[in-house]
């Protein structure tokens, strides 16, 4: 048997700076990642970090402006944490390594993004994450801290006091393992390949969220889900803000600049739920090109494009055929990020002792109905640290627990049920892309009653059929088709804990938005959902936001 003081499950950005934060503190820190930590999904995030680091700049007003643009669902508290501690840790990253974009007079250069008064955004081309995740391993490796590599958690190991452990299997061997841990750090990422398209990772499937919805911690403000304005219509791939933030503009199959008609004062700086909604509706109105609307970056100048904004000069170029230097590239909304997760207090503590999460998998709550771009690497640094240190200090307290008698053996036997089953039966992929074409269809931008009571009836459909899926491949060795299975009984806990959730909330608040419920209602609805795992599905109830100094703003109906 593994045993450790502190063990991370995931090994993206949050997952590594947590590791960090806890070796540091001389405790027996793991990792285990069911990829190779650079291969995590922080990779894919482009556009860059906040942090008001200039003089005219200031931690209150990122944080206002994250209140406003969480459409004031966001708990302040936790706002407040996130913004005020931002400077140190963009610092911080530079001296571990990272190469941020400076100025003509050698200052760390900045640049506007979405729902931002201030252009507070750090960044390194469009690579951003990429360059961060890179850095924050050869830290990670510099502290030492051991990777378990392609082990992919299946449960977590509870007992009276809390969780104690993780059952993971070795992808290399079949084999799978109990893991001892005094405290353990969940940072899976989010559950973007729930839906079909979406511009995350094959990999993202939501599985810290529902090894914690299974442990009994509760999955907070799911129904928050962002889709991103600017995705490659062939494949979902990302076509980041910053690209808006360098000037482009969106244009509909007129050649106007449509957003003057959704928001006149921040056109395509307006925040991600506003603008998707509005390409969306010029979709469905007639005025798109093809289910696109278009992305112009022509007058930044091929130079400037080159230089900032590479990474999405190849991708249209290779998945789009477009060389953005001479035309616009066409782009629609697409699935990108899950505000909702497992609830946390601003240390990362779930509401099961012993249990911490931090980063997309998590619900602090700092972003609320809708985050603003960029936040989300901050947010990875901030409360990844914070969680490791509290999960350092926790497991510093706690005397060592004897995992129960025979922890791993019902997924041993759920392995073995799984393998032993033979053809035709379901098939996990087919499954998979029903659920993610489900989830678009009627839990998406828009959404109503009658959407999302059949989507619920569709997931809970599939999740019989589950039962009955089938491995063809018998083999141990690097059995993906088997790693899949897993990855969708965890997908489809989310995806009924977002319908649920959704076809509750009877209002729209920023990514939310319920045609038979247009206005947002702070009178009622001006609180979180917390979906708790049941026999018979999510059971839903609320706790209120935590304000400390914005009350939100009145809303006209």
């Amino acid at each position: 048997m593994l045993e450790h003081d502190v063990l991370v499950i995931g090994a993206g950005l949050a997952g590594q700076r947590a590791a960090i934060e806890a070796r540091g503190k001389k405790l027996n820190t793991a990792v285990i990642s069911k990829v190779y930590p650079v291969r995590s999904h922080s990779n894919a995030a482009q556009g860059g970090i906040n942090a008001a680091i200039r003089e005219d700049d200031s931690w209150e007003t990122h944080a206002f402006d994250t209140v406003k643009g969480s459409d004031y669902l966001g708990d302040q508290d936790a706002i407040e944490v996130l913004c005020r501690e931002a400077r140190h840790d963009i610092i911080e990253l530079e001296h571990m390594g990272v190469i941020f974009d400076r100025d003509e007079e050698g200052l760390l250069g900045t640049r506007p993004f979405g729902g931002a008064t201030y252009a507070r955004t750090c960044f390194v081309a469009d690579i951003t994450g990429q360059a961060i995740l890179h850095v924050m391993n050869e830290q990670l490796m510099k502290a030492r801290v051991p990777v378990y590599d392609e082990f992919f958690a299946t449960s977590l190991i509870t007992d009276d006091n809390g969780c104690c452990g993780v059952v993971a299997m070795e992808l290399a061997t079949g084999k799978v393992y109990p893991i001892s841990a005094k405290a353990v750090i969940l940072a899976t990422g989010g559950l973007g390949r729930t839906y079909e398209p979406s511009t995350n990772a094959l990999i993202v499937t939501g599985d810290g969220m529902s090894l914690a919805y299974r442990a009994g911690a509760p999955l907070m403000d799911m129904e928050m889900v962002q889709f991103h304005p600017t995705t490659l219509p062939s494949n979902g791939a990302l076509i980041t803000e910053a690209a808006r933030g360098e000037g482009a503009y969106l244009l509909n199959a007129n050649g106007e600049r449509f957003l003057k008609n959704y928001d006149p004062v921040k056109m395509e700086l307006g925040t991600r739920d506003v603008i998707s909604r509005a390409e969306q509706t010029e979709i469905n109105e007639g005025r798109g090109v093809d289910g696109s609307v278009l992305l112009d970056c022509t007058h930044l100048g091929k130079e400037r494009i080159l230089k900032n904004l590479s990474q999405i000069y190849e991708l249209a170029l290779s998945f789009a055929n477009v060389d953005i230097t001479k035309e616009p590239v066409p782009v629609r909304p697409g699935m990108h990020y899950q505000m909702g997760g497992v609830s946390t207090d601003i240390n990362g503590l779930t509401h099961v002792p012993g249990l911490y999460a931090a980063g997309e998998c998590a619900c602090v709550s700092v972003h609320g109905a809708n985050r603003l771009g960029a936040n989300s690497l901050l947010e990875t640094v901030v409360y990844g640290r914070r969680a490791g240190a509290a999960a350092a200090a926790y497991a510093q307290a706690t005397a060592p627990r004897k995992l129960p008698e025979q922890a791993a053996r019902t997924d041993e036997q759920r392995v073995a049920a799984i393998m032993r089953r033979e053809g035709p039966g379901e098939n996990a992929a087919l499954l998979r892309l029903e659920l993610g074409r489900t989830m678009h269809d009627r839990v998406g931008i828009f959404r109503t009653k009658a959407g999302l009571e059949q989507a619920i009836s569709a997931i809970r459909n599939l999740r019989e059929r589950y039962e009955h899926v089938t491995v063809a491949a018998k083999g141990h060795v690097f059995n993906y088709a088997l790693q899949s299975v897993w990855e969708l009984g965890f997908m489809l806990d989310c995806a009924e804990a977002i319908a649920v959730s959704a076809l509750r909330r009877e209002e729209s608040r920023g990514a939310h938005y319920r045609l038979d419920f247009p206005h947002r209602d702070d009178a009622n609805w001006l609180k979180h959902t917390l979906a708790f795992c049941s026999s018979e599905g999510p059971r839903i109830d609320y706790r209120p936001v935590r304000i400390t100094r914005w009350e939100p703003e009145r809303t006209i109906s």
